[in-house]
């Protein structure tokens, strides 16, 4: 894959779960968490620390032409300078349960479904919905309804955004129906919550990281929240590491 390609697609990470993905001319960012460290949360025992501030302020962002959020309840995802945001933007793209409770410009959309949305040049981009599992199986009742997307054109590179998933399984039925794709926006840093499922995996650790890479033949891999919250057990470092042992050291890009 040529660099030409990549070009095609920046990506600009702002720690967190937090990135723009200029796509065709499209301006998306994936779930805005911008405000300062602190702690979020509902108490017992899930009380979420923010460890370090986003590297950029929400007003310098430009014009959005769409939000992807893979779910809307959990502050390290959606914070209070996110929901601010949320009011400017023209598209929200959401879970289905997420639009009910946003409103304004929010779509919900279930898993495989899609939108089209025209891009500056005339032509078109597809935004699909795809599964996400926040956790071990049957999580959702406790860790909620989550998404991931896959942005297409005829013309472009695939992207794939996984959004808080912790499933290689649903990442191989996404790499069968869309792979290879040529990048991979992965949330990993391996979080845990001591009050839930044990301490099991919410999102991918390192290790699943680089095997995802490999499961949906991604050129490029982009991880997002890793850093910044105190509930990532692993970051830069660990991620560095499982990618050089896999040896896929050359698809991983940090920003």
């Amino acid at each position: 894959m040529t660099s030409a390609t990549h070009e095609q697609t920046e990506i600009r990470v702002f720690g967190g779960p937090s990135a723009l993905i200029d796509f065709g001319g499209l301006t998306f960012l994936t779930d805005p968490a911008f405000d300062g460290p602190g702690e979020y949360g509902r108490g017992s025992g899930r009380t979420l620390v923010k460890t370090a501030p986003a590297s950029i302020d929400p007003a310098e962002l430009g014009p959005i032409d769409a939000v992807l959020l893979s779910h809307d309840e959990h502050p390290d995802n959606l914070d209070h300078s996110g929901r601010a945001l949320l009011a400017d933007v023209p598209l929200v793209l959401t879970t289905r349960g997420g639009a009910g409770r946003l409103g304004g410009s929010a779509q919900g959309l279930a898993a495989w479904e899609s939108v089209q949305l025209t891009r500056p040049d005339g032509g078109t981009a597809t935004v699909t919905a795809v599964p996400a599992q926040h956790g071990p199986e049957g999580c959702e009742p406790i860790s909620g309804e989550v998404i991931g997307f896959v942005l297409t054109a005829a013309d472009l590179p695939t992207v794939y955004v996984s959004g808080d998933n912790a499933s290689l399984a649903l990442v191989e039925e996404i790499a069968g129906r869309f792979g290879p794709v040529d990048t991979a926006v992965l949330f990993a840093g391996a979080a845990r919550v001591a009050a839930l499922f044990d301490g099991g995996l919410l999102t991918l650790d390192s290790a699943q990281a680089a095997e995802a890479a490999r499961i949906l033949g991604a050129r490029r891999v982009v991880p997002v929240h890793f850093d910044s919250w105190g509930h990532f057990t692993e970051g830069r470092e660990a991620l560095v590491a499982a990618f050089a042992a896999a040896g896929l050291s050359d698809r991983l890009h940090l920003g």
